[in-house]
């Protein structure tokens, strides 16, 4: 990929328990597109991946949520995995950042649980999206309009399914970065 993220900064939000391809390939997008790269966690140090069935590698944090602003940041990623999500959702300190985003229309690329996050905002009636199966009727009580896809754009909200999408996530998340804040 040519520099078209070269003057993009992204936060990627997780926590232990993330998947880790939902994590690694993002990131590695990003940063051949050419964006300056932070993992935000709830705490400092290394979070650890989960890699389909077992615990996997740990990762370094840049920033905890307490030490940064949606402002700072051009766009968000939201990887997947059952825990990660399922920890930043009740952190009242996530949903504010993760809300600021949505209303402030700064793109947002979530995959597979990691749209979870993103109901605790209550933002979302009407927007078009997907998941993994398992959390569908999580987002169609919050107002989604769901379909099973391999990814679905929404004015600049990114969402895929699984690890099986990747390729059609990164693309379409790096193209949304590029075009920056997507008003309604």
């Amino acid at each position: 990929m040519e520099a078209r993220l070269a003057e993009k900064k992204v936060a990627i939000l997780a926590t232990h328990g993330f998947e880790e391809s939902e994590f690694t390939e993002p990131i590695k997008a990003l940063k051949e597109a050419g964006a300056t790269v932070e993992v935000v966690s709830l705490q400092k140090g290394k979070i650890k991946s989960w890699a389909e069935k077992n615990w996997g590698p740990e990762y370094d944090v840049n920033k905890t949520i307490d030490e940064v602003s949606s402002q700072e940041y051009d766009a968000l990623v939201l990887p997947g995995g059952v825990i990660n999500p399922d920890q930043l959702r009740v952190n009242k300190s996530v949903v504010n950042f993760v809300t600021d985003f949505l209303q402030e229309h700064k793109p947002i690329a979530a995959i597979c649980h990691g749209p979870w996050t993103l109901v605790e905002t209550g933002l979302l009636e009407g927007r078009k999206m997907t998941s993994y199966p398992s959390i569908k009727t999580d987002l169609i009580n919050a107002g989604v309009i769901w379909s099973d896809k391999e990814v679905v754009v929404d004015n600049g909200l990114v969402t895929s399914r699984s690890p099986k999408d990747l390729p059609a996530f990164c693309r379409k998340m790096v193209e949304e970065i590029a075009e920056g804040v997507h008003q309604d």
